[in-house]
């Protein structure tokens, strides 16, 4: 038995039949670490020894009876943009290094007490910045499903390291498609929840009014379970909510009779015809299943990529400010240099090229004369984009679109063409704009790469969007995919 294709629920029969032992399943995970990820790159720090200890004290707990529930025994990677206490984060930026975290944000302590077992950090771009895992300023990612090929991103080490069994699941953070992107690029499911489920505190801010943690998986149960542990009111967010928390038995009410949205704008000209294809098939697959396909029009939607990157370069600036040397990563000092030529030095030396453009292209939006112009408007049209999502709710349940409009991409390819990479999150970003919940999940292959379909629904409908990913799941039989072509 190979213990890294076993889903949570068959983990846990192990665990509970004394079948497995935890050390035995993370030792499996460490060793696939060590054989694959030479060539894919998804890990920044891996935290061999921590984890096996971490295993052993659960090996410990289940001698003494105790039963296996939540995510106890469950091998997870961490974005490497959310605090760990006592361990290197640093955000893929050079200008963190060498930074180690005095504290552990809440969603990874969540999973942490939830009996999850931290294998290490995964690679991203820097600060979040990237659809591709392309930026870090440490090494480029490489998709498991072709090694020439990018992950997506921004979390693309988490997306990699559960596609290529190097972790069972994953969390990562989505600011404008940044798990979604990934899990469609690497044939994965990943989740961004409303803004509000799940607590930002120890999430390194790229845009603090968007950010979002969430979770990745090889199939939608291991999503819900991971989902589960991290939801809910943190006394160090005050956006969280108490919102009602979603009962696992969505996940077998099925297809039947559910009313799917398909927004016409979305087969765009210049899509890949084979993505068009696959997500033809899925709403075919979805009508014959029950559900109602329901054509729709939300003009404003096209808004959304212009506000992201308004609202997103803005923030970027205001966040990244406090990165001037003085506080974190190693200084650059010319000899006799004023303070600006000191900031300037060691931001020029510590942050990346994407992020210096979008932190020139926020301090302008944010400028004397023109924050009323750009950012001020862009969060009031934000609203109308929200409110015309919500009205077109009042008619269906979920909707239903691609996750991005190709597979993934070269290497390179787009790299040297930011504006060409800001359009692989065109369908991503509208549920960031509207805060609405979003679920990519596998719907099948084009040109021999996985094609990622989008379930999004309205905010705080995270039930709706479980209930009909796991429907389309068992439907389609696209679940557990893995890039077993690595040795």
């Amino acid at each position: 038995m190979d213990v890294k294709h076993l889903s949570i629920t068959e983990l846990h029969a192990a665990y509970t039949s004394r079948e497995l032992s935890v050390e035995a399943v993370t030792s499996a995970y460490l060793d696939s670490i060590t054989k694959r990820d030479g060539s894919l790159q998804a890990y920044l720090t891996v935290l061999g020894e921590a984890a096996m200890g971490q295993a052993d004290a659960l090996d410990e707990r289940l001698r003494h009876g105790e039963q296996p529930i939540g995510l106890f025994g469950v091998p997870i990677a961490i974005k490497d943009n959310m605090c760990l206490a006592g361990t290197r984060t640093t955000a893929a930026s050079k200008i963190l290094d060498p930074y180690v975290a005095p504290y552990t944000a809440t969603a990874v302590q969540k999973v942490a007490d939830s009996g999850a077992v931290i294998l290490g950090k995964t690679n991203l771009d820097e600060f979040a910045m990237g659809s591709s895992t392309e930026n870090s300023a440490y090494q480029k990612t490489a998709n498991p499903w072709d090694t020439t090929r990018v992950p997506g991103g921004s979390s693309g080490g988490s997306a990699v390291a559960v596609a290529s069994q190097q972790a069972l699941v994953a969390l990562g953070s989505d600011t404008g498609g940044s798990i979604r992107q990934p899990a469609s690029l690497c044939g994965v499911v990943g989740l961004k929840p409303t803004y509000g489920r799940v607590s930002r505190h120890g999430l390194i801010a790229l845009s603090s009014s968007l950010d979002q943690i969430g979770p990745f998986a090889r199939n939608v149960s291991d999503a819900f379970s991971v989902y589960q542990a991290i939801v809910g009111r943190d006394a160090y967010d005050a956006t969280t909510t108490e919102e009602a928390s979603v009962n696992r038995d969505v996940l077998t009410k099925g297809l039947a009779g559910l009313r799917v949205g398909f927004l016409e704008a979305a087969m765009l000209a210049g899509m890949d015809e084979e993505v068009k294809a696959r997500v033809q098939e899925a709403l075919a697959l979805m009508e014959k299943a029950g559900a109602k396909i329901v054509p729709l029009k939300i003009p404003s939607a096209k808004l959304s990529l212009a506000l992201y990157y308004v609202i997103v370069t803005s923030e970027v600036s205001s966040n990244l400010a406090r990165y001037d040397g003085l506080r974190y990563g190693v200084a650059q000092s010319p000899v006799g240099s004023t303070f600006q030529k000191f900031t300037t030095a060691n931001r020029s030396h510590g942050l990346g090229q994407e992020a210096q453009r979008r932190s020139i292209l926020g301090t302008y939006t944010l400028s004397k004369g023109y924050a009323d112009r750009y950012y001020n408007r862009a969060h009031e049209l934000m609203d109308v984009v929200a409110q015309d999502f919500a009205a077109a709710f009042r008619d269906v349940d979920v909707l239903f679109g691609p996750t991005a409009p190709t597979v993934a991409f070269k290497l390179g390819e787009k790299f040297n063409d930011p504006l060409t990479m800001y359009l692989s999150d065109i369908f991503t970003v509208p549920a960031n704009i509207a805060n609405l919940p979003a679920i990519s999940m596998p719907i099948g292959f084009a040109h021999q790469l996985p094609v990622g379909g989008q379930f999004m629904g309205p905010q705080f409908g995270e039930g709706q969007i479980f209930q009909a990913a796991a429907g389309y799941e068992a439907e389609s039989g696209f679940t557990n995919l893995v890039a077993d072509g690595l040795a």
